[in-house]
């Protein structure tokens, strides 16, 4: 038997309440090339910490990955932060890339899209907050 919560909150008001926000973006109609640029994923993983107030606790990790399916080859790479990871996946075939962002801390979400945005040429973008950790012990 599983016990489903669901709990729709106010992100701003509830604050102290959740672990901490957890931003998705889905990129859409992004420009190829620079999703086909090791270096950029590289630099975006390595300039944003800085750019929304966290703390990278290595070096980001990034990689070309070419699988099995010939378009969906791309760069995806990783940062551990201290408040948790940012991660990075490109598909320059289809000119889209899928990005996270999870902090235990609030950061400016606004920021940190503009910079995806003007990093990866994203034309249109899906954005979600998830609030994670609702129910995670403070104390």
């Amino acid at each position: 038997l599983f016990l489903i919560k669901i709990i729709i909150l106010d992100f701003t008001e509830m604050q102290q309440e959740v672990f901490g926000p957890h931003l998705t973006i889905d990129g859409k109609k992004c420009d190829k090339e620079k999703l086909s640029d090791l270096t950029i994923v590289f630099k975006a993983l390595d300039e944003l910490p800085a750019i929304i107030g966290m703390t990278k606790i290595m070096p980001p990790y990034s990689i070309l990955y070419k699988g099995v399916v010939p378009e969906d080859w791309g760069v995806s790479g990783f940062v551990m932060i201290a408040e948790s990871h940012i991660s990075i996946h490109t598909f320059p075939e289809k000119n889209y890339v899928f990005i996270d962002v999870f902090s235990c801390k609030m950061f400016d979400v606004d920021k940190a899209v503009d910079f995806l945005v003007k990093t990866f040429g994203i034309k249109e973008l899906d954005k979600e907050m998830v609030k994670r950790g609702i129910c995670f012990p403070r104390k």
